[in-house]
């Protein structure tokens, strides 16, 4: 065997990441494989690779008995030790076979079994690659589209776009760039199948991570993303440090850090709202940025009742219940908006003029 096979086998380990002993062990079983096909063979044997010397040899491996039954299988005990006199019944002798031409014969047969090895390695490596960048965010390159996916070029592997994951802003030509958040890795027998999206809520925690330096150093908390893609998003973070301003962390010196999120976005409109263990400050914070009066909670159905100015009413409803719709999935609570005329008429503001101590957000409004 040329010593040039062994030098491919470092040139793959070393360009493409593939253990040297996956592919010698690949390249054993394709030359047993060779020599029983081409030799046909039954015999138990094992291949002995000399890296250092470039050469091989095969060895028939045989049980030693007392009386032979299957002569490929089996030696008797009176030639076994005529090789070694401490040969014994139960043994296993090993004889050398190499034919004189298996070089030839070995290299023809073994290089369809070892690139179809070498090709399951390349996938196992993809795969181990790609799976700890799943809920990730990476760039790639459109490569091509049909009608239930958008195909993109991810550097070593092609990922898929589904139509339900695409924004509805976004347009999708071939070679564009483009960023999309991995939701599934899969490793199948085509090798390993990637997911993306551009409608997932976690891009656009992603992005905010990527944008705002607060926020990758943990001074600043994701607490909650709800999003209906290519339109609207509401964000919600916190900081344990009362001296940092979360929202402001995140919008940015004349809003450049949340702009350019939206530029990514295609213009998708982003509520930034800062995160309460309080749910009257919370639920009233992510009602943004239509005002509230009073939110009154149900701590046992998680629900709330949120009064609203008569002209705030269609704003916090927002369109098509948009705003109010975001602003329970951020928050978790269920939300029933009023306005203040039919809050009065239910006595939900009886207590109005009574001097009572309001929540902050009710002084600040009532003043």
């Amino acid at each position: 065997m040329s010593s040039e096979l062994f030098d491919a086998i470092q040139y793959l380990e070393k360009e493409k990441g593939i253990n040297k002993d996956v592919l010698m062990e690949a390249l054993e079983a394709a030359l047993i494989s060779a020599y029983k096909k081409n030799f046909k063979s039954a015999t138990n044997v094992r291949v002995d690779l000399n890296e250092e010397t470039g050469s091989m040899h095969v060895f028939a491996r045989k049980e030693v008995v007392e009386e032979v039954e299957d002569k490929q299988q089996q030696i008797s005990l009176e030639e076994a030790t005529q090789v070694s006199p401490t040969y014994e019944i139960g043994d296993v002798i090993e004889i050398e076979v190499t034919p004189k031409d298996f070089g030839r014969i070995a290299a023809q047969a073994a290089k369809q079994v070892v690139t179809q090895r070498v090709r399951e390695a390349e996938r196992g490596v993809i795969f181990s690659e790609y799976i700890d960048r799943e809920e990730d965010v990476m760039t790639g390159i459109i490569q091509r589209k049909d009608p239930r996916f958008i195909y993109v070029n991810l550097g070593k592997v092609e990922a898929r776009l589904p139509e339900s994951e695409q924004m509805p802003t976004d347009e999708y030509h071939i070679h564009d760039r483009l960023k999309v958040f991995i939701t599934k890795v899969e490793n199948t027998n085509k090798g390993p199948q990637i997911f993306i999206s551009r409608s997932h809520p976690g891009l656009l925690k992603r992005l905010f991570e990527m944008e705002v330096p607060e926020i990758y150093d943990g001074t600043v908390e994701i607490k909650s993303v709800a999003r209906e893609a290519g339109d609207r998003s509401k964000i919600s973070v916190y900081a344990d440090n009362p001296e940092v301003d979360p929202v402001g962390s995140c919008v940015g010196q004349r809003g450049q850090r949340v702009q350019t999120i939206v530029n990514e976005l295609k213009g998708e409109k982003i509520d930034i709202v800062e995160w309460s263990e309080d749910p009257v400050v919370y639920v009233s914070n992510a009602l943004s940025p239509s005002k509230v009066l009073r939110v009154i909670v149900d701590e046992e159905d998680k629900a709330t009742t949120v009064i609203v100015p008569d002209y705030q009413l269609s704003l916090a409803i927002g369109k098509r219940g948009q705003n109010a719709r975001l602003a329970a999935k951020l928050t978790g609570w269920k939300i029933d908006i009023k306005s203040e005329s039919e809050a009065r008429e239910e006595g939900l503001l009886d207590d109005l003029d009574e001097e009572e101590s309001y929540s902050e957000i009710d002084v600040d409004l009532f003043e």
